[in-house]
């Protein structure tokens, strides 16, 4: 690719591909999760919100390791996933995926439930008076009004994945074309005799796409709001 070595495109490409699906995975549940943190009240809530913040404040190296124990080969979920269903996540493009959906998945919370907090609960409570039932509420009423914070967090999250390191070499490991990500092989390069041009490339690589990442969240989440008419043009 030019200026990009196969190897090095190669990289750039599984980064995304990780990065795509780390949001994919992550969404749906994270969405849920922050209703139920915004909405919920139950025992246990502020152990559920503290457990569901625990990657941004833990070392990433820890988290992978917590899902080397759970999701390996022979850990209590990934013994069963193998077993029963041939699915192997431990030094697998999927696993790398996995991981890095845990590290983002409080980005999107966060992000969905400060848009959750700012919904009149009005609204909703006069979608109940005419019949509207929980989902129905949810699908029509909440789920357009947090859309900014939805797409905001998904993008954030898919910058924030493509730049992770600590979780990914810890549960995926460093495999080329398989789980080597874009951090992988800049740390792969920076190991290697005469591997500063390399290492420089991908840095400014990665620095273009988190930059561009953070300024599409920027900009998605403002035109969201305007076209729900909640800040002017």
């Amino acid at each position: 690719m030019g200026w990009f070595t196969p190897d090095e495109w190669q990289a750039i490409q599984l980064s995304l591909a990780v990065a795509l699906r780390s949001v994919a995975f992550g969404l749906p549940p994270a969405v849920l999760a922050a209703w139920l943190l915004a909405r919920g009240r139950f025992p246990g809530r502020s152990v559920l919100d503290a457990i569901i913040h625990l990657p941004l404040v833990m070392p990433p190296v820890v988290v992978g390791w917590l899902l080397l124990v759970t999701f390996g080969i022979q850990g209590p979920l990934g013994s069963l996933l193998n077993e029963w269903f041939g699915i192997r996540l431990v030094f697998t493009t999927g696993g790398a995926a996995l991981a890095t959906a845990v590290m983002s998945f409080p980005l999107i919370v966060r992000a969905v439930r400060l848009s959750l907090d700012t919904v009149d609960p009005h609204l909703e409570a006069a979608a109940r008076t005419l019949g509207a039932g929980p989902v129905d509420r949810f699908v029509t009423v909440t789920l357009p009004l947090i859309a900014p914070g939805i797409l905001s967090g998904a993008i954030t999250a898919f910058a924030a994945g493509l730049g992770e390191f600590g979780a990914v070499i810890t549960f995926a490991s460093n495999i080329p074309g398989q789980t080597q990500t874009l951090p992988l092989a800049i740390y792969t390069a920076t190991q290697t005799p005469g591997g500063e041009v390399t290492a420089a490339k991908l840095a400014a690589v990665s620095f273009a796409m988190a930059v561009a990442g953070l300024m599409l969240a920027e900009f998605v989440g403002r035109r969201m709001q305007v076209l729900l008419g909640r800040v002017p043009h």
